[in-house]
């Protein structure tokens, strides 16, 4: 079971953008792609095929899962996420600090 899914909320805690919020739009390994977040200027060549203009585009880049932390609204903060059995069988995660579910 993975700590960190998609369409999490979460806040960046090192790197250049350190204290912004996004929403995580895909997980690849150990990284992920995070809305607003790690943007970077690409010098795209025009492609009339696709229907592309070339020039310089910003995208999202892709940042490493150890830079991020799971948002808690509860706290107001990022927090550390843990995985917990429960009593019918199911793995839910939970925020470290208060123990509170972070699944429905």
């Amino acid at each position: 079971m993975r700590k960190i899914k998609k369409n999490d909320d979460v806040i960046v805690i090192a790197g250049k953008d350190k204290g912004n919020r996004g929403n995580v739009l895909s997980v690849s390994g150990d990284y992920l792609l995070v809305g607003g977040i790690n943007k970077v200027k690409k010098h795209q060549k025009p492609n009339p095929v696709k229907g592309e203009a070339g020039g310089i585009i910003e995208k999202e880049s892709k940042i490493h899962i150890s830079n991020v932390a799971l948002f808690n609204a509860a706290a107001n903060k990022g927090d550390r996420v843990g995985i917990k059995t429960l009593e019918d069988g199911r793995k839910v995660r939970v925020f470290k600090s208060n123990g509170e579910v972070v699944d429905a």
